[in-house]
């Protein structure tokens, strides 16, 4: 089963500490070693994307930046043989974010992609 992990974060003023990332090179090593991991990147701020929108009036297009205090940061996408897992990654990925960047703050939204076991005989 696949899983898009999207990670939003309020960005402090300071960079990533090295600790971190080197951290973070880690955990992808061993989670792209283990055929967990199919993809990850970090996703430019808001101002560099667009909102489009469809509701009563019609359809919208809003460049950024967006005026929510979260930014999205980054996103990564497993493939795990449960949900489960690919909480455990993501519990791990943000662990290492309270381990080595006092004061940083975020979430991570781990979210299901449709599979062929979500429309059995189809």
């Amino acid at each position: 089963m696949r899983y898009l992990v999207v990670l939003e974060a309020t960005q402090p003023d300071t960079p990533p500490p090295d600790e971190l990332m080197a951290g973070i090179m880690q955990l992808g090593v061993e989670a792209t070693q283990s055929g967990a991991l199919i993809e990850n990147a970090g996703l430019a701020p808001s101002a560099a994307g667009a909102k489009v929108v469809l509701d009563a009036d019609g359809l919208s297009i809003t460049d950024g930046p967006f005026a929510e205090s979260k930014e999205m940061i980054s996103y990564a996408v497993y493939d795990t043989r449960t949900k489960e897992e690919a909480v455990e990654w993501t519990r791990r990925f943000l662990a290492l974010h309270a381990e080595h960047w006092p004061g940083w703050h975020g979430e991570a939204r781990v979210l299901k992609v449709f599979g062929p076991e979500d429309f059995p005989g189809a």
